[in-house]
C-alpha cells in the first residue's frame, strides 16, 4: 500500500513528532510505501496567494496524493481545529477543479463520497490537551467527533474519500511514560489494519438520502438533527 503521511507539528521532539516516528516504522516494517509531508520542516507557506494557479510546491502535493492509496493526517489540536500551516495545505492543495466543483460526464457534482479522491482512504491522528471526558458526549470542550467533523465529513469525504474513525490521544500535555506506551501501541494497532478497517459510515450525496436541497429526507433519522445525522448509523 502506498501511504502519505501529512504531518502539522512545530517539534519534531514532541510526543506528536515521537508517533509519527513510531507509525513510519510500523508502516514500513508491514511492508508499505510511505511518503510524507512534514509542513513545518517544508516550511510550507499556508497562504493561497493568487486564485486559478497551480504553483510547483502544490502540484508536488498533488502528486503524492494521487500516488496513495491512504492518507494520514496527524496534528494537534488547537483552539479547536487544525494548525494553521495545517488548514493552509488543505486550502492551497484541495483546490476548484481538484477536490471541490468536480463533475461528473452526467453533469452532476461530485462530492461527499465521490470525486477524484474516492476510492482512497484517510486516518486522522489527532492529540489533544484534553482529558477524555472533557471531549466526549457532555464534556466542557464538546465531543471530539463534532470538533472533527469540518475536517472529517466536510473536507476528506467532501473530495470522495473514505474516513476510517480517528486516533486520538488524550491529555497530550501530561501523558505519562506508560501513558506514551499505549498510545503508540494504539496507533501501531490502527495502523496494521488500515486496508480492513470499516470506514466511518457517511451517507453519500448522491446515494438518494438528500433531497434536492441537499437536506436529509425526513424518513431518514426521524427527530434528528445535528452532525449524526450524516452518518448511516444502525438504530
Amino acid at each position: 500500500m502506498n501511504v502519505l503521511w501529512v504531518f502539522a507539528h512545530p517539534e519534531p521532539r514532541s510526543l506528536g513528532g515521537a508517533l509519527r516516528d513510531e507509525g513510519l516504522a510500523t508502516l514500513r516494517s508491514l511492508g508499505h510505501d510511505v511518503r510524507e509531508s512534514d509542513l513545518y520542516a517544508m516550511g510550507w507557506n499556508p497562504v493561497v496567494e493568487q486564485v486559478g494557479t497551480t504553483p510547483a510546491d502544490v502540484r508536488a502535493e498533488q502528486d503524492k496524493l494521487a500516488w496513495a492509496d491512504t492518507v494520514i493526517v496527524q496534528f494537534p489540536l488547537w483552539w479547536y481545529g487544525t494548525p494553521a500551516i495545517l488548514k493552509g495545505w488543505f486550502d492551497r492543495v484541495f483546490v476548484k477543479g481538484y477536490a471541490y466543483d468536480v463533475r461528473g460526464e452526467d453533469g452532476r457534482t461530485l462530492r461527499y463520497g465521490e470525486g477524484v479522491l474516492a476510492g482512497k482512504r484517510a486516518l486522522v491522528v489527532v492529540t489533544a490537551g484534553g482529558r477524555e471526558p472533557s471531549l466526549g458526549p457532555r464534556g466542557v470542550n464538546g465531543p471530539l467527533d463534532e470538533l472533527l467533523f469540518g475536517l472529517q465529513h466536510g473536507t476528506l469525504f467532501y473530495a470522495g474519500m473514505s474516513v476510517l474513525p480517528p486516533v486520538a490521544v488524550y491529555g497530550a500535555d501530561r501523558l505519562s511514560r506508560d501513558g506514551f506506551t499505549e498510545a503508540a501501541e494504539l496507533l501501531r494497532k490502527r495502523l496494521r489494519t488500515l486496508s480492513t478497517t470499516a470506514p466511518l459510515p457517511f451517507r453519500t450525496q448522491n446515494g438518494g438520502d438528500y433531497d434536492r436541497d441537499l437536506v436529509l429526507r425526513p424518513e431518514l433519522a426521524p427527530g434528528r438533527a445535528g452532525m449524526a445525522v450524516h452518518q448511516c448509523l444502525t438504530p
